[in-house]
């Protein structure tokens, strides 16, 4: 089954991809959600065709997606979609943003996918590993934590949900602190190119993606407090040389 399922994730990836690189730095319409988060018609088009698509090929498969609810979500196997997580970057042309693909099955995710249209970039996680557009990568080796790179989404989010002081201090501690976030930070991780990437508020459909991605490039992804990433809202993503010591300084009393 791996191989059937791989190949229908790499398929409904690329072909949701062709739906929101129409609309890439177009003239779209801007709506604000109920949270005041906005979402476009690019959001909701490669939703709808990723649904149309998971419906037909698994009909016994749940759905639980951003932009359009949940469908039989206590189902054996789960979909769960972000058809564009970092719609903020995506509004304003920038491509740091990308479609975030999972497959749960009970209480795990073995299957996970991030795929950036504008840059063609495809990132699969599953138990065999994980492939950048079809080549297996890995997390680099982090000699020490000074000599790390950093990413963040949201800096105001941290004082927000989290404990400012620490976070101050591990910005302090690193060798470069970036936001480049959302999913593409962690694209980033999984890919060899940092060492570090932190959310401290994140949905779901934010996180099951990347729970196979950064594993399977030998990386580790927990919640804040360093437990498991499932059903978690907040990450702690990093190279194995450092995860521990991100988690207990941003967990220090202030």
């Amino acid at each position: 089954m791996t191989d059937q399922i791989l190949a229908f994730i790499n398929d409904i990836a690329i072909n949701s991809g062709k739906i929101i690189k129409q609309y890439y730095r177009t003239n779209f319409q801007i709506e604000s959600k109920l949270d005041q988060s906005p979402v476009t018609i690019a959001d909701k088009k490669a939703e709808e065709y990723l649904r149309e698509r998971i419906m037909k090929e698994f009909p016994d498969h749940g759905i639980i997606g951003e932009e359009f609810g949940s469908y039989n979500e206590h189902a054996e196997y789960t979909w769960i979609l972000d058809p564009i997580d970092g719609t903020k970057s995506f509004i304003h042309g920038v491509p740091l943003f990308g479609t975030l693909i999972a497959l749960k099955h009970k209480d795990e995710i073995p299957y996970g996918a991030f795929h950036q249209p504008i840059l063609d970039e495809l990132l699969i996680g599953s138990p065999t590993g994980t492939t950048f557009n079809s080549k297996p990568v890995k997390v680099r080796k982090t000699s020490s934590l000074a000599e790390s790179t950093l990413l963040l989404t949201d800096h105001l989010s941290i004082g927000k949900y989290q404990s400012m002081p620490p976070f101050e201090q591990l910005i302090r501690t690193v060798k470069i602190y970036r936001t480049w976030g959302d999913c593409y930070g962690y694209a980033l991780l999984a890919a060899g190119y940092a060492d570090i990437m932190i959310d401290a508020i994140m949905n779901m459909w934010d996180i099951c993606a990347l729970v196979p991605i950064i594993r399977g490039a030998g990386g580790i992804i927990t919640d804040y407090q360093g437990n498991t990433p499932i059903n978690a809202n907040s990450i702690i993503a990093a190279t194995p040389e450092v995860h521990a010591e991100v988690v207990r300084l941003l967990n220090m009393a202030e």
